[in-house]
């Protein structure tokens, strides 16, 4: 997300019936429904693999995205390696028994090895998915290498030409195969995510028509493989950032999902003014509307206006009213509602709204630390509250997401 933008790097109290974002926005501090609770350990116990089942129906329908429990399909990003997995049945403890139906993960963009897919990699990501058959894994793919280096306009304008010619096809030929060699061939792939900003070297606005072009190539190369049913979100950050976003879309036959990162800024800025700024949260809905594409939100979280309690209450109800196909939150800090203690009025009105909707008892509180990475991998265990470790640059978020930062603020 460009520097202007850049998070470094979503009365009583919410209920699951007549929630609207109109409501929320006028409601109060909620109270405490839920008894506070520590974050739990995550148990080290692997689901067990089953084969791969197909892909959900997507309905581009507001609202019509909710599971059995009246909720839409949500998860939190906890973190880039097998951590991030075996997290998991933490936040569902945390929630009293709710269960994150949405895994979240990031394909390191530091070399083309890397978003092929590494070795070893996809697999604990997989092995969840392919545990359930109401599960989501969402992945997102850099579509360059050296992603996150301030590549230069003209090398990057350069490198979209070469893009859009089909000099990089093989990468993502190969990140295709692998994904459905893994069983999990129905993986939602946000692909060049925040291109509308100046971060990330697959940024649009060197040269918007060779961007829709190299889209375009990396997905029908991807749909080529036998047996891959992926599903391709285009995810711009919110507002007009460097570029208007809608400059970025590369047409209907090869996005299957228009989602949206939306954190909580710039400073000052109220979640209403979110909803109605240019390229906004509204700009958004209307425009998946027109195109007859569902909605999404990958990345939604705190962060300029701190402990941000109407911004929380105010996103979930936008969730709620109009059923994105899954939202993940970004869940460290600042962002974060669990892993993070800085924001503790905006982690009970989230706790709230999801503690105890779940169809199955809650999980035990585990007391094992989760398992050490293997070698080359991204995560680890986090450390214990008070440990030698320091506090997340908010700055630098790209490294702590991608695992070079292992120590979330519990």
């Amino acid at each position: 997300m460009a520097p202007q933008r850049r998070r470094a790097r979503y009365r009583p109290a919410l209920t699951a019936a007549g929630i609207t974002v109109a409501a929320v926005l006028a409601a109060g501090p909620a109270p405490s429904p839920v008894p506070p609770a520590p974050a739990p350990r995550a148990p080290t116990a692997a689901p067990t693999a089953t084969s791969a089942p197909a892909a959900p129906r997507v309905s581009a329908s507001p609202g019509a995205a909710k599971g059995a429990a009246g909720i839409t399909p949500f998860g939190a990003f906890l973190d880039s390696g097998p951590l991030g997995v075996t997290l998991m049945a933490g936040l569902r403890h945390w929630l009293g028994g709710t269960e994150p139906k949405v895994a979240h993960t990031y394909l390191p963009g530091g070399r083309w090895a890397d978003v092929e897919g590494p070795p070893g990699f996809l697999d604990p990501w997989a092995r969840w998915r392919r545990a359930q058959a109401d599960r989501t894994l969402v992945l997102n793919v850099p579509m360059q290498e050296r992603n996150e280096e301030n590549l230069s306009d003209d090398e990057v304008r350069e490198l979209l030409r070469r893009g859009a010619a089909g000099e990089f096809d093989r990468h993502f030929r190969t990140l295709a195969e692998r994904l459905v060699e893994s069983g999990v061939p129905d993986t939602v792939l946000v692909l060049g995510w925040e291109m509308n900003g100046i971060t990330y070297t697959h940024r649009c606005g060197p040269d918007p028509a060779s961007w829709k072009t190299y889209w375009k190539r990396i997905v029908a190369t991807m749909r080529s493989v036998p047996g891959q049913r992926f599903r391709f979100d285009f995810t711009p950050s919110r507002g007009r950032d460097a570029v208007p976003w809608t400059e970025c879309y590369p047409g209907d036959d090869t996005v299957d999902i228009i989602g949206m990162d939306a954190y909580d800024q710039p400073a000052g800025l109220s979640f209403a003014e979110q909803v109605r700024e240019p390229y906004g949260l509204r700009q958004h809905v209307d425009f998946a509307k027109a195109h007859g594409k569902p909605v999404s939100y990958p990345e939604w979280g705190l962060f300029r206006n701190g402990d941000d309690t109407d911004y929380m209450r105010g996103m979930l109800a936008w969730i709620r009213e109009h059923g994105p196909v899954y939202n993940t939150l970004t869940d460290y800090c600042p962002h974060g509602v669990w892993q993070c203690a800085r924001n503790p009025r905006s982690s009970q009105v989230y706790r709230s709204f999801l503690y105890g909707r779940g169809e199955q008892q809650p999980a035990p509180a585990a007391t094992v630390s989760a398992p050490a990475p293997e070698p080359g991998k991204s995560g680890g265990p986090a450390p214990e509250p008070g440990g030698d470790c320091p506090v997340p640059d908010p700055d630098d978020w790209p490294a702590y997401r991608l695992g070079r930062k292992s120590c979330p603020d519990r």
